[in-house]
C-alpha cells in the first residue's frame, strides 16, 4: 500500500481544514440557537445555506463520489478518507459539503443504477445540494440485518408498481427538504432467496406514505429524523423501478459497502475531536492539587486515545487502498472489520473524554454527549457488530476448512 496522499488530496485537505475552522466550527453555536428559536426540531437552520454556498465556492463539495461524472471529478477512496474523517469532526460539515449520509449512497447508486431519466429528476438536484433523500430498508418486525428478511412488497399492476409494507429508523426523512425515498421491498416472494428484493422511487409526498413518529435515539431528536412510517397502497409509475428487478439486493450491498467506510471516516473525525477536547480540558483542571494532564489515569486515557485512533485509521486507509485496487468485494472483509472496530474505538474514547470533563461532559455544552449516542447507535446502522463478526469469521473459517473433496485438510 502506498501511504502517501495525492496531491489533490493535500490540497483538499489544507483547504477543508481552513473551511471547518474559520466557518463551520463557529456556525455549530449559531446552528444550535437557529434550531432553538424555530421552534422545530426538524427545521433547517438558515446558517446551513450560508455554509453550503461557502463550500461551493471553495470547490468542497461532492467529495464523496468516487465515480466521475459530468457534475464531479470523481475521488478515490483513499484520497476521500482524510477528507470524510476532517468533515467527521463537526456535525454539520458533512451536509454543508453536500457529503452527508443516506444522500451519499443515494447518489451513488443512483449514478450506478439509475437511468438517463431519473438521474435528470433526482440526482442532479441531489448533487447540487437542492434537495434531500432517504433510504427505506430496515423494517420493526424482522432482523433487517439480514436484508432477506424484508417483507414490504412492490407489485406491479399495470403500468404502476403498488407498495405496501412498514419501515423505520428511516434517516433523513424528516429533513424539510427530503423529495425522494429509495424504497427496498420485495417485487417476487418466490424467487430465490437475494433475487427477490427491488428497488423504486418514492416521492415524499406520494398519496399513501403515511410518517407514524420520529424515533429518538438515546433520547435525542436527531433534526433530520429516523421515522417510523408506512406505505398503504403507494403507486408509482413502474419507470420508478431502480435497477432491475430482482436487483434490489445486490444494489444494496453496493451502497453500504462504501457506506460503512464513510460512517467508519467520520467516525475517526469524532474521536480525534473527542481526544482534542479531553487533552484541553486535562489541562484547565486541577483537583486535588495537580492538573488532570498530571494523573497517571488520564496520562493513560490519553496515550491509548492516541494509539487506538492511529490504529484505526491505518486499518481504514488500507480498506480504502483494497476498495480502490482490488473492487468492494475484495474488500468485504476490511470493510465488516472496520465497521466494528472503529465505532467501538471512538466510544472508549469519547467515554473517558466525558470523564474528564466531569458533569459538562454529558451536557449539552460540549459535543461529546450527543456524539456518543450517536454512535453508540452506529454500531446497529449498516449491520450490527455481530453480523460483521459473524461474516468474517466465517471466511476465515471457510479458508481452513477440511477439503470435502480429498478428505484432506487445509494446511
Amino acid at each position: 500500500m502506498e501511504f502517501s496522499l495525492s496531491a489533490r488530496c493535500q490540497e483538499l485537505q489544507t483547504q477543508l481544514t481552513e473551511f471547518m475552522d474559520e466557518h463551520v466550527y463557529p456556525a455549530e453555536s449559531v446552528y444550535e440557537q437557529q434550531l432553538a428559536a424555530s421552534g422545530d426540531p426538524h427545521s433547517h437552520p438558515p446558517v446551513l445555506e450560508d455554509l453550503k454556498a461557502e463550500a461551493r465556492r471553495r470547490g468542497l463539495w461532492n467529495l464523496f463520489l468516487p465515480h466521475k461524472t459530468e457534475w464531479t471529478d470523481g475521488l478515490s477512496n483513499v484520497d476521500y478518507a482524510p477528507l470524510a474523517e476532517i468533515m467527521g469532526r463537526s456535525s454539520i460539515a458533512p451536509e454543508a459539503c453536500n457529503c452527508n449520509a443516506p444522500d451519499t449512497g443515494n447518489m451513488e447508486i443512483l449514478t450506478m443504477f439509475g437511468t438517463p431519466e431519473q438521474q435528470e429528476q433526482w440526482l442532479h438536484p441531489l448533487l447540487e445540494g437542492e434537495i434531500r433523500s432517504a433510504f427505506a430498508m430496515t423494517e420493526p418486525a424482522v432482523a433487517s440485518s439480514d436484508a432477506t428478511n424484508i417483507t414490504s412488497s412492490i407489485q406491479r399492476d399495470g403500468d404502476d408498481y403498488v407498495i405496501n409494507g412498514r419501515k423505520w429508523f428511516i434517516s433523513g426523512a424528516l429533513h424539510p427538504h427530503c423529495r425522494l425515498l429509495i424504497v427496498m421491498g420485495k417485487t417476487d416472494f418466490d424467487a430465490p432467496p437475494h433475487r427477490q428484493q427491488s428497488m423504486v422511487l418514492v416521492p415524499m409526498d406520494t398519496p399513501g406514505v403515511t410518517i407514524l413518529r420520529n424515533m429518538h435515539v438515546f433520547g435525542y431528536d436527531d433534526a433530520e429524523g429516523h421515522v417510523d412510517m408506512t406505505f398503504e397502497d403507494v403507486r408509482v409509475p413502474a419507470s420508478n423501478l431502480l435497477g432491475e428487478e430482482g436487483g434490489g439486493f445486490t444494489m444494496a450491498q453496493a451502497r453500504l459497502g462504501p457506506g460503512r467506510i464513510h460512517h467508519c471516516m467520520r467516525t475517526i473525525g469524532a474521536a480525534e475531536r473527542a481526544l482534542e477536547l479531553m487533552c484541553q480540558r486535562a489541562h484547565t483542571r486541577s483537583p486535588f492539587g495537580k492538573p488532570l494532564a498530571e494523573q497517571g489515569v488520564v496520562q493513560t486515557w490519553v496515550a491509548d486515545a492516541r494509539m487506538n485512533i492511529d490504529q484505526a485509521r491505518f486499518y481504514t486507509f488500507y480498506t480504502a487502498w483494497l476498495m480502490d485496487t482490488a473492487g468492494n468485494q475484495a474488500a468485504r472483509n476490511e470493510i465488516s472489520g472496520i465497521k466494528v472496530i472503529v465505532p467501538n474505538m471512538a466510544l472508549e474514547v469519547i467515554d473517558n473524554a466525558m470523564q474528564t470533563h466531569g458533569a459538562m461532559g454529558v451536557s449539552q455544552d460540549t459535543p461529546l454527549a450527543r456524539t456518543y449516542a450517536w454512535l453508540r447507535a452506529l454500531r446497529f446502522a449498516d449491520g450490527p457488530d455481530e453480523v460483521h463478526r459473524m461474516a468474517i469469521a466465517r471466511r476465515e473459517l471457510r479458508r481452513w476448512a477440511p477439503d470435502q473433496r480429498s478428505g484432506g485438510s487445509a494446511p
